[in-house]
């Protein structure tokens, strides 16, 4: 009897897909690439939330993020009908599977949307990367500072037995010359008068404010603490300053 020569047929190895006895395993590459897309899911969590935000505020946030490039915004705003999509570029590296192959790095670009009804955790989707360099921003204006220090000194001081007169406090506030961003609040009630100094809130984070009150014998000014600075919990008032809420515990 003849005996047939073994046949071995060799094992073609991709540069994308390896099998085992534990299924597809995938390439240095392709492991590159997922680390690159957690770092552009970084972005979105970063910016997930019900908070209003520009196209200019979206990109800003983005670009300030390490790694992170912002190569195209599509949108005006979070909340204009779809919301914002941005394309990003970002990083990603992977060590090969076997002794002594080298480590893999690569450039990849995901869009990431930026919407009130995107999910938690939403997957970025690859895109083909846009020619161009990246997208510059300015940085964001500062807001106004309240002056602590000049409205404890201007404000009137009023002896034990005196009387405040609210004309006197508002001439005070008049003399600070006030940008016409900060508001400013006046209220008599009885011999006391308090005053308010705020900024306008963005509806999200603690509102910046002053709180001042002149009563016979004292005058106080004040920032409320944070929480009480939040939207809805009524820190920055005209009637807190005259009657102020508890701190917190």
């Amino acid at each position: 009897m003849t005996r047939r020569p073994l046949l071995f047929t060799p094992l073609l190895l991709t540069p994308f897909l390896l099998t085992s006895a534990c299924g597809v395993v995938p390439s240095t590459e392709h492991k590159a690439t997922d680390t690159a897309r957690e770092e552009a899911g970084k972005v979105g969590l970063a910016l997930y939330g019900q908070r209003p935000r520009t196209a200019e505020e979206v990109g800003r946030v983005a670009a300030r993020m390490r790694g992170v490039e912002v190569l195209r915004l599509t949108g005006t705003s979070t909340h204009d009908g779809d919301g914002i999509d941005m394309i990003v570029r970002t990083s990603g590296a992977a060590a090969g599977g076997w002794p002594g192959d080298e480590e893999v790095s690569v450039r990849r670009c995901f869009t990431v949307r930026v919407s009130p009804k995107s999910a938690w955790g939403e997957v970025p989707r690859d895109v083909d990367c846009p020619d161009g360099p990246a997208l510059a921003f300015a940085a964001p204006p500062e807001p106004p500072r309240l002056p602590y220090e000049e409205l404890q000194a201007k404000l009137p001081r009023v002896p034990e037995g005196g009387r405040v007169e609210e004309a006197e406090v508002r001439r005070a506030l008049a003399s600070l010359d006030l940008p016409l961003t900060v508001r400013t609040e006046v209220k008599a009630d009885g011999a006391r008068v308090g005053v308010l100094l705020a900024v306008e809130s963005n509806g999200f984070d603690p509102q910046d404010c002053l709180l001042a009150r002149v009563s016979p014998g004292r005058t106080d000014v004040w920032t409320p603490p944070g929480i009480q600075r939040m939207p809805g919990e009524g820190g920055c008032t005209v009637n807190n300053a005259l009657d102020p809420k508890p701190g917190p515990h």
